[in-house]
């Protein structure tokens, strides 16, 4: 895979604070990339650098190894991008904003409306070319958004928190969208929210203070935290008092009448002790698992991790 964005000690200050600090990132040009952090970790300063939008204290960013500093122009046509607010028009109707939003990008009169019908048709919102904007959901008005970031076929998709404020259905919907943009290009998926992050992406890089504190698979992630708990489902289970009298378990929180979440104190051999007992004592132990749902648990501990080392 070549790679499509390379930062390079990126920092950047406001009056006195500095908001991100050494950023070092490279991500492949097909896929989707999480960056994840809590609100006013710096994920938003990093994209709007990165997209050329706000320029940076310190370091280089390179989009398709154009630095974007000293040639912003040619780097911003390899770059869509959705910030957090969609920068749509209410009074436009859909097809006059897109033809507005192609000719931002100095796209050529003649491939704007073959642009504009593709870019409609894959987002979805063919049927709503002559509506205003405004009278559009916010599902639709945020596929617009990312009809916008796409109508110019850039290699490199941005999308700072693009299912903020949606309902569950839209949030399945723009998913989909998403996961179909990055088939042929690379995405930047920005969340604080950690499920979105889990649902879409392979890779993350996660900003904690200002700072990259992890870049590796999302199973990686998932692996970096040790567990501290397991779930069971069992056809006979016992009481809480008799799974705490278990040597390591700390917690006990019975999720249904046959499924139990049991917390440990990090012993590797609290699965064995678990089976025994249940062999011992009748409770009919039917699965045990890592719990690996509790991702804003290791969200948790990794930012007090950096915390504790800064």
């Amino acid at each position: 895979m070549k790679t499509i964005v390379k930062l390079e000690h990126l920092s950047h200050k406001y009056a006195t604070a500095w908001a991100i600090r050494d950023i070092n990132m490279e991500i492949a040009d097909t896929g989707i990339v999480g960056l994840l952090g809590s609100n006013g970790a710096g994920k938003s300063t990093t994209m709007n650098i990165l997209c050329g939008a706000l320029n940076q204290t310190e370091g280089n960013v390179y989009i398709h190894g154009i630095n974007m500093r000293e040639h912003p122009q040619e780097a911003k046509r390899e770059i869509g991008f959705l910030p957090q607010n969609p920068p749509l028009y209410m009074d436009l109707t859909v097809n006059e904003y897109l033809h507005y939003c192609a000719d931002l990008r100095l796209m050529p009169k003649e491939k704007i409306k073959p642009a504009m019908d593709e870019a409609k048709e894959r987002c979805g919102i063919a049927h709503f070319s002559q509506r205003l904007i405004r009278n559009l959901s916010g599902g639709y008005r945020q596929r617009v958004g990312i009809a916008q970031a796409i109508i110019h076929k850039p290699r490199l998709v941005v999308l700072d928190e693009p299912t903020n404020g949606l309902d569950p259905n839209q949030i399945i919907e723009v998913r989909a969208l998403i996961k179909d943009i990055a088939v042929d290009r690379a995405v930047i998926f920005s969340s604080h929210i950690l499920s979105e992050v889990q649902l879409l992406c392979k890779e993350i890089k996660m900003i904690e203070g200002g700072r990259i504190v992890f870049s590796d698979s999302m199973d990686a992630f998932n692996n970096y935290v040790e567990p501290h708990s397991v779930l069971l489902h069992m056809e006979n289970p016992p009481t809480e008092v008799e799974l705490l009298a278990v040597s390591g378990v700390t917690k006990v929180d019975f999720l249904t009448a046959r499924q139990v979440r049991v917390y440990f104190n990090g012993d590797q051999e609290i699965s064995e002790r678990l089976i025994t007992a249940s062999v011992q004592k009748g409770w009919r132990l039917r699965e045990i698992s890592i719990d690996k749902s509790a991702l804003d648990e290791i969200f948790k501990q990794l930012s007090n991790q950096t915390s504790l080392q800064s």
